[in-house]
Order: C-alpha cells, then sequence, then structure tokens
C-alpha cells in the first residue's frame, strides 16, 4: 500500500504556514501526479502490445498495474484536499492543487480503459484478425502520444502544448469515425458477431482514452493561464 510522502505526512500533523514548507508539499504531489501518468501510461502500451501483437504476459501485469494508479489516485486527491483546507493557499498554488484532483480522474479513467482492453485483446485471440486491425492499432498510437503530450505538458508546466493536444484529438475521431461506420454495417459476417462487438468497444474506449488525454491538456494550460478553454 502506498503511504503518504514524508513532507505531506508531517503537514497533517500540523498547522504550520510557512510558504516554503508549503511548496515542498506541493512539489512532492507534482511527482506523484507524474508517477501516476508514468503507470498509465505503462498500462497503455502493454494494452495495446495485448490488443495487437497477442500479447498475454503483457496483459498479466496491468491489473497490478491499475491497482498501483488507483492507489496514486486515492493519494493524491487526499493530499489536495488537505493543503487546501489546512493552508489555503493562494490562488495560483489553488489554480494548481484543483487542477491536479480533475487531472488525475482523468489519469484513472485512462488506466480503467486500458485495463478493459487489455481483457478485450484476450477474448479477441480465438478469433482471426478483422481487416481493420492496422488502422484500430494506427488509432491506438495516436491516442498513446496524445497522453505522452500531455505528460510531457505537465511536467514542464507548457500550456502551449497542453493546448496542441486538443487539435490531434481531431485525428481519434476521424478514425472512430470511420472505423465504426465499417464495423457496424459490416454484411455477411461468418462465425459469430464476438469479435466486432469488442472491436466496437475497443475503439470506443480509445476515443475515450483520446478525450482523457485531451482534458489533461486543456487542464495544464488551465494551471498555467488560469483560463479554461
Amino acid at each position: 500500500m502506498l503511504t503518504p510522502p514524508p513532507a505531506v505526512l508531517a503537514y497533517r500533523g500540523s498547522r504550520r504556514t510557512d510558504h516554503t514548507y508549503f511548496q515542498r508539499c506541493l512539489r512532492s504531489i507534482e511527482r506523484d501526479v507524474l508517477r501516476m501518468g508514468a503507470l498509465v501510461e505503462e498500462s497503455f502500451r502493454r494494452a495495446h502490445q495485448c490488443l495487437f501483437a497477442r500479447d498475454l504476459q503483457a496483459a498479466e501485469r496491468i491489473p497490478a498495474l491499475d491497482n498501483q494508479i488507483d492507489q496514486y489516485y486515492r493519494r493524491i486527491e487526499l493530499d489536495c484536499a488537505t493543503l487546501i483546507a489546512q493552508q489555503a493557499p493562494v490562488a495560483q498554488d489553488l489554480r494548481l492543487l484543483s487542477a491536479f484532483m480533475q487531472l488525475v480522474r482523468d489519469l484513472e479513467r485512462i488506466g480503467d480503459y486500458a485495463e478493459d482492453l487489455s481483457e478485450m485483446g484476450i477474448k479477441l485471440f480465438a478469433y482471426k484478425p478483422h481487416d481493420c486491425m492496422a488502422e484500430i492499432e494506427a488509432m491506438s498510437f495516436h491516442a498513446q502520444m496524445m497522453l505522452a503530450t500531455s505528460l510531457v505538458a505537465l511536467a514542464d508546466l507548457d500550456g502551449a502544448m497542453g493546448l496542441t493536444v486538443k487539435s490531434l484529438d481531431d485525428t481519434v475521431d476521424d478514425a472512430y469515425d470511420r472505423l465504426y461506420e465499417i464495423l457496424a454495417y459490416q454484411r455477411d459476417i461468418k462465425g459469430v458477431v464476438e469479435p466486432i462487438l469488442l472491436l466496437g468497444l475497443a475503439i470506443r474506449h480509445l476515443e475515450r482514452m483520446a478525450d482523457h488525454a485531451t482534458n489533461i491538456g486543456q487542464r495544464v494550460a488551465y494551471i498555467v493561464t488560469g483560463q479554461r478553454n
């Protein structure tokens, strides 16, 4: 089980208002958010390997990763709420903490979707790869690139980079629309329809993962500028 950083533990037992001490607590939370982001990226990569390379070993690690992601999520939310309640931070720091609390929800959802994708991938092992798998794989790569870009923007607190993620989302949305048309209106299906249903769910999950990556980028821009986009 993850334990709170020493700085935050000490802070919880104190009503200190020392600004340097508060900033140290804040940096500790920032590091945890980036660690959580790295775990989500790994979970997404492993789900991709399971779905497109039929890699069972990649999928087997995902539940443990998801457990770590969930623990970070709960801890970061609690630590942010603690600092807000006890320290009454100034506007910029309050904006940062509030954005972190929203941002980790996006990360947690991406992690959940990755676990779902791996489960779909395992079910698809029994079937011949569909003709549209290459396009779905490209969609997945693009969504992963969006997540990576949003996390770099977060690490650098680069608001401009964060906003670029939204423009990247059009590619995923277009791919979803094309693939949905292919899967939903496919005729003369031989055998069971399960693989078609699973792929329909998979592209929806990828589209939602890209949306959450977009949210992260926009939250970074909000942290930097104070303006919602």
